[in-house]
């Protein structure tokens, strides 16, 4: 993918301070910080990987109509209305691969699973990212949409962060360790490669040689898959069944989001991106969608940001979807 050139007020720029300098000293109602992670937005790139709609490859679920059966809150948060289900508000780092759109449809899964089931497990991103063939969901750190067709049809394992190898818990842990961008290496947070990682192949097998199940007989099924329309409808399903994929077009201004409510003021288009949407609410008069990011917690406010909702800011309702799970799977 190219990289173009940022235009901050007409001029030409690949500095994020800059950028940040720009956003900071207007009323944009959210506030900018050069990242840490990030050096230039080359270094953004390997972190993209969402297909759009109008992309060749994008593909979604069917789109579903929901049933506005109950008065929605004026705000909502997943995390603190599940607060059993620790899945929601653990803040994963997908490395230096474009598999974004696996964190997005394996956090929004597990977030679920809990809700309807009560059991707080976490879910394969490996098994969803690099165990489809290539006609899956998407093509491992190149690229892809939501798996939830995928988890209907085929399932996924359980599966931690790269922290939880070796604790025997889950199937198959995440195998790329999350770095370290133009910061000094700790044991936390390693150095980088310096381009993005090539997807493992996979072994169809769990990586855990502690753990009790075999790889196949620890796939886990959605029942439904489907997507959802309209700001009301997307509301009334986080509220009733939780976290959900959503997918939308990262400018050069978003890598320096620190806080408040995003939106787009400067920079290029550098590509799609996958995340979980958690909640919803209202900040100094502006409705926003809050979301779950996958470059850990030292990102944004706690790796989550707050975008604006209502708006289809940054396409970021145009590509929402999730599913459900049978009374079978219910504890």
């Amino acid at each position: 993918m190219k990289v173009v050139s940022l235009l901050i007020v007409g001029a030409a720029s690949t500095s994020f301070e800059e950028i940040a300098e720009t956003i900071n000293s207007g009323n944009h109602g959210w506030t900018a910080q050069a990242p840490s992670r990030f050096a230039n937005v080359e270094d953004v790139m390997p972190y993209l990987g969402a297909f759009l709609p109008g992309d060749e490859q994008y593909e979604e679920p069917e789109v579903m109509e929901v049933s506005a059966n109950a008065a929605l809150p004026t705000e909502f948060d997943s995390a603190t209305n599940w607060p059993s289900c620790s899945v929601i508000a653990n803040v994963r780092d997908q490395s230096a691969c474009g598999s974004c759109w696996a964190f997005g449809s394996t956090a929004s899964f597990e977030s679920r699973r809990c809700i309807a089931t009560s059991e707080d497990t976490k879910y394969s991103v490996e098994d969803t990212a690099f165990c489809q063939p290539i006609f899956g969901a998407g093509n491992g750190c190149n690229g892809g949409n939501s798996a939830w067709n995928w988890f209907q049809s085929h399932g996924v394992v359980t599966g931690g962060d790269f922290t939880d190898k070796g604790a025997g818990d889950t199937c198959l842990p995440y195998s790329f360790a999350p770095c370290a961008h133009h910061v000094p290496a700790t044991a936390s947070y390693p150095a980088c490669p310096s381009g993005e990682y090539p997807s493992p192949s996979c072994a169809k097998a769990c990586s855990e040689d502690g753990y009790s199940a075999t790889y196949s007989d620890d796939k886990h099924m959605a029942s439904s898959a489907y997507s959802v329309r309209g700001v009301s409808q997307i509301q009334q399903d986080l509220v009733q069944n939780g976290p959900m994929y959503v997918a939308f077009t990262v400018y050069g201004d978003f890598p320096t989001y620190k806080s408040g409510v995003y939106t787009h003021q400067t920079g290029s288009r550098l590509g799609g991106h996958a995340v979980t949407l958690v909640g919803y609410g209202t900040l100094d008069g502006t409705d926003y969608w809050k979301i779950k990011n996958s470059w850990n917690e030292e990102w944004g406010a706690g790796g989550h940001f707050l975008i604006q909702r209502g708006t289809n800011e940054c396409g970021i309702e145009g590509s929402v979807n999730a599913g459900t799970f049978s009374s079978s799977e219910v504890v």
